[in-house]
């Protein structure tokens, strides 16, 4: 072999394995790429109800991981013992009405980040008034007992209810519970005259008692009242592009719920032993959609005025500045209304 055939063949062999070199920082840098994916993936405790079908059907179904999420679901009697847990760091996201939403920011650095677009009179007409059957009329509560479910909008809603039919607040004595179940306890023993109920399973249950029946419901009055979500201030400030893709996840969730109902009602008796009839009821009345809309800000203004006027926000704030709508204006642009802040106009 001349010496130009050996030269030739030892820059083949130099080159190979230059290549294989290479080819092995690539692969190894890889592998640290992937570690590092899985340790920068948001990983979120949220705080969940046993009605709730948006967070089940997203993690059941695999959603919040496709969306790089990993999620633990925290499950409360109420969304306002879930907004509550924000203080004790018990969770990381919560949702819960305006009432316990307005409730957190008013008391610590907590920022609403969306809503769930369910201000609406369908699903309003599922607040149903139950009375005692001596009850006839509205007129008639003055000087009874009504129950409210303590840290919830309920108070705001009876103020409404009562004065558009006559009634101060102060006829009546308002009687506060831990939940639905305290309440139909006392309504059938007589110890309260009406209560706020909302939900399938919970209207069923309230309906079959031989001592009430329904009144009325909350799209005969002026109140709607959606849900939104809330976390920590400086959690969403340093995830932002997580948050993002939470937010994708629960719409695209709340959209697999409604296509699949039997489904969804199949994920929640498996979970939480909801029956599949209530799951089947309640969908069509409550799809999320997650954005920010025009009833969702008069909603939280509306509530928040009341709140501050009643003495229940001790300090007022400005509602603009607990709001951070940049990040769902990222996911859903077109679905965002827009609220310029340090003013008192929109």
């Amino acid at each position: 072999m001349n010496r130009t055939s050996r030269n030739g063949g030892k820059r083949s062999v130099l080159l190979l394995l230059c290549l294989l070199s290479i080819s092995g920082l690539l692969g190894g840098c890889s592998g640290v790429s992937g570690e590092e994916q899985q340790e920068s993936r948001l990983k979120l405790k949220i705080a969940d109800i046993s009605t709730n079908t948006t967070f089940r059907v997203a993690k059941s179904k695999g959603i919040f991981e496709k969306y790089g999420i990993e999620v633990e679901l925290v499950n409360f009697a109420t969304p306002a013992e879930g907004v509550n847990s924000l203080f004790i760091k018990q969770v990381d996201v919560a949702f819960g009405a305006d009432f316990p939403l307005l409730n957190a920011a008013g008391k610590g650095d907590y920022t609403i980040f969306a809503s769930s677009g369910t201000a609406t009179d369908l699903s309003a007409s599922e607040w149903k008034l139950y009375v005692r059957k001596e009850i006839e009329s509205a007129a008639d509560l003055k000087g009874k007992k009504l129950s409210f479910s303590r840290g919830t909008f309920i108070p705001y809603l009876w103020d409404v209810y009562l004065a558009e039919n006559g009634i101060a607040i102060s006829d009546v004595e308002l009687v506060g519970q831990g939940g639905f179940d305290e309440a139909y306890v006392a309504l059938k023993k007589g110890e309260i005259d009406a209560a706020w109920v909302y939900g399938a399973v919970l209207n069923e249950k309230f309906s079959a008692l031989s001592e009430a029946r329904e009144l009325t419901d909350m799209s005969q009055t002026p109140v709607r009242i959606g849900t939104g979500l809330i976390a920590p201030t400086e959690l969403l400030k340093k995830n932002r592009e997580g948050f993002v893709q939470f937010l994708k996840a629960l719409d695209e969730a709340s959209e697999y719920a409604q296509k699949h109902p039997e489904e969804t009602a199949e994920i929640m008796y498996a979970e939480v032993k909801q029956p599949k009839d209530a799951t089947l009821k309640d969908l069509p009345v409550n799809p999320w959609s997650i954005g920010f809309s025009d009833k969702a800000y008069e909603g939280l203004e509306g509530q928040k005025e009341y709140m501050v006027s009643s003495g229940i926000i001790e300090r007022d704030f400005d509602l603009k500045e607990k709001l951070d709508l940049d990040i769902v204006r990222e996911a859903f642009p077109e679905r965002v209304i827009d609220i310029k802040k340090g003013d008192g106009d929109q």
